[in-house]
């Protein structure tokens, strides 16, 4: 399996409000930058819409170092709230509605296609590839929602 390093963000003004996401491959010395955005969306749906569109660029099943500054990606993978709230019908031990199922569904997947390894690091801290995807986030929606 090839060993690819991800590097995701996800940005809003406002939350919500216009929001963007950036993301960072790495493969073999080569980097690949993706981003996007959504007019009226949440941080944490910026957060999970990188990691899917980052994952989804992947060709073929990777071995991948996700490095994301969301702990809400990172608990809802690691910890299993996700697997969880799937096996649950998308909702949480409460019985309330799991909120981002349309993202977690897909973003399940994903791991099951790649071996995904997630790496937390703390946001607007220096961490040169958040920072870049940061930088990618924040000018998306800006450039297209707030210009």
């Amino acid at each position: 399996m090839k060993q690819v390093e991800v590097f995701t963000d996800g940005a809003c003004s406002g939350n919500p409000g216009p929001g963007g996401w950036g993301a960072v491959l790495r493969y073999n010395g080569v980097e690949k930058e993706l981003c996007g955005g959504e007019k009226e969306t949440t941080n944490n749906r910026m957060e999970l819409t990188a990691v899917i569109a980052a994952l989804s660029a992947l060709k073929e099943p990777c071995r991948v170092l996700l490095t994301t500054d969301s702990q809400y990606v990172v608990n809802g993978i690691e910890k299993g709230w996700a697997r969880s709230w799937r096996a649950n019908g998308w909702r949480k031990k409460d019985k309330s509605p799991a909120l981002n199922a349309d993202l977690w569904e897909p973003l399940l997947s994903l791991c099951e296609t790649h071996e995904v390894t997630f790496r937390w690091v703390k946001g607007h801290a220096g961490h040169p590839e958040n920072e870049r995807c940061d930088k990618l986030a924040v000018g998306y929606y800006t450039s297209h929602f707030l210009g």
